[in-house]
């Protein structure tokens, strides 16, 4: 069955309010999805898959596949994966005047040789994209990977002369990183590289960063623990704050990030096991998490909103 009530997993989550219409329905196999939404209101999920799935839906409820970023795969991302066509990893979508930047990553497994690469679409649909080229790479010379990347916009109030871009990005070894980024190309302004969080318990699993800003704070979310492993995943969404969107970030208990801190916001409940690999966005409705979760069937997409009106996100 490719859809889950939203109430249901709320329920299981011990929180009884519905996202929506209550159900997210259509095609929603996903993992690693990102969620944006153009100007006439349509809503666009990418994710993990070789050429990036395209999914997009009318009231973010029922969701068809539309096609792939890369209908004919990514050639120029096959040194990184080690083979040809094979998947492209935790895209991150951005809105930004009409145009769609997607950021997503290649790499090889349990080495630090990754890569990360920028796309970007006036349409948001197959066979539209324009190869923005490579934004940045690790090797085994590095201590972090160059995975999982998420754009931050630190100021709206003019999104190319007055702003700071930040790319976070990283998974296990030394943790999450954030690289500053040039607004007209997207692409790093420097070589300097911040450390926002790292982990050493359970073998130092920390990925999938997102950095969301609310009112007077910066939150980083990350996901916690295995990934990847149908029902035996362990993942989790956990988050901390900062002042500041390059560093500084401490949980609700205080604890810093980069001292493995981070406070719980989503885990496995009931049947829903393993949520992570989560993006937010802002919708009509206030701030929105999207992440992939599992069942005895598969990997799935979920949506629901954050109430960030405690000074941190709960699931409502």
């Amino acid at each position: 069955m490719r859809f889950l009530s939203i109430l249901t997993t709320l329920a299981l989550a011990g929180v009884s309010r519905a996202v929506g219409h209550g159900l997210v329905t259509g095609n929603t196999a996903v993992h690693d999805p990102t969620m944006c939404k153009d100007n006439s209101g349509k809503w666009f999920v990418f994710s993990t898959a070789p050429g990036i799935e395209i999914r997009t839906s009318i009231d973010r409820t029922a969701w068809t596949l539309v096609g792939r970023v890369w209908p004919n795969g990514a050639s120029w991302t096959d040194t990184y994966i080690g083979t040809s066509n094979g998947n492209i990893w935790a895209p991150d979508c951005t809105y930004i005047n009409g145009v769609f930047w997607l950021y997503y990553s290649a790499f090889s497994f349990g080495s630090q040789k990754s890569a990360i690469f920028l796309a970007k679409s006036t349409t948001g649909l197959p066979g539209s994209w324009s190869n923005e080229g490579l934004v940045t790479s690790t090797t085994s010379s590095n201590n972090y990977n160059a995975i999982d990347p998420n754009l931050l916009i630190a100021s709206l109030s003019n999104l190319f002369s007055r702003s700071t871009w930040y790319l976070s990005l990283g998974s296990f070894w030394t943790g999450i990183k954030s690289l500053t980024l040039n607004p007209s190309t997207g692409k790093p302004s420097s070589s300097m590289v911040t450390s926002l969080a790292q982990r050493t318990a359970g073998g130092g699993a920390i990925e999938a960063s997102s950095i969301y800003n609310f009112g007077n704070y910066y939150y980083l979310f990350t996901s916690w623990d295995k990934c990847c492993a149908g029902t035996s995943s362990t993942y989790n969404i956990r988050v901390g704050r900062s002042t500041s969107p390059n560093g500084g970030f401490v949980d609700k208990s205080g604890v810093a990030l980069t001292a493995g801190g981070g406070t719980l916001v989503l885990g496995t409940a009931g049947n829903v096991i393993g949520p992570g690999g989560q993006d937010l966005m802002t919708d009509g409705d206030g701030p929105i998490l999207v992440y992939h979760y599992y069942t005895p069937s598969g990997s799935f997409l979920g949506i629901n909103r954050l109430d960030f009106s405690s000074g941190w996100p709960v699931v409502v």
